[in-house]
């Protein structure tokens, strides 16, 4: 497994799938067993029980915090910070006070490091030149989330606008994550790039249109759905 994520995910599939075992002859599934002994249970508290393991962590130069060997960012409006951080099992989670400002998959081995591109974009657009080289966006690219059409599109934006405007426009173009889905980011970079559009303000655009698109299109399957019910009855 490449992420605790995954392997959590393999094991509630296998959760899943003992449901349906029988031990020996029992007449009855495991599943079934638990779905006649659940009603008998206990409630759970009602103050959830936080198993995570805080640090109280003054945040580096970097903008970033180091726990248990590991460094992990927060936003760079935190340098020089005390934040709070709670370490679980699969995760890490930074607060501010009681905000929440930043959460991250857990490193499992010791001297590495995690990065949030996201945390570094207020830095990045005063410090343009330091985009190409720097570890966060290849650690974006890593996970899924700065996809090969932010690259075509930074490419033809500094095409157009030069080295400096076009890395600006691509933060910029970035700084949109934060208001709207990834999904939808990506078919507005996709749709800008094909028009020439090398705009934060043209991706921002695109990007609402598939947002409208996504939503109309539910709402139709829904109805869908709903009439087909009605014809069942």
């Amino acid at each position: 497994m490449a992420t605790l994520a995954q392997l959590n995910a393999m094991i509630d599939r296998w959760d899943e799938q003992d449901d349906a075992r029988r031990i020996r002859s029992r007449p009855r599934t495991i599943g079934e067993y638990f779905a006649a002994e659940q009603p008998l249970l206990a409630p759970l508290p009602g103050e959830p029980f936080d198993a995570g393991r805080p640090f109280t962590l003054r945040v580096d130069r970097y903008s970033q915090i180091s726990v248990r060997t590991n460094c992990y960012s927060v936003p760079v409006r935190f340098i020089g910070r005390t934040v709070r951080a709670i370490l679980h099992a699969s995760e890490l989670i930074v607060y501010d006070g009681r905000d929440e400002v930043a959460r991250h998959e857990r490193l499992i081995a010791k001297g590495g490091t995690r990065l949030a591109l996201d945390h570094y974009l207020e830095a990045l657009v005063r410090k343009l030149g330091a985009l190409p080289g720097a570890t966060a966006p290849d650690q974006a690219r890593s996970a899924g989330r700065f996809a090969p059409v932010h690259d075509a599109w930074w490419v033809a934006a500094r095409k157009a606008h030069g080295e400096r405007d076009g890395t600006r426009a691509l933060i910029e173009v970035q700084l949109l994550s934060r208001h709207l889905p990834h999904e939808h980011l990506v078919v507005g970079l996709a749709a800008a790039l094909r028009a020439g559009a090398l705009t934060a303000d043209a991706v921002a655009l695109e990007a609402r249109k598939a947002a409208e698109a996504d939503t109309t299109d539910r709402s139709s399957r829904n109805r869908l759905r709903l009439t087909a019910r009605r014809g069942r009855l």
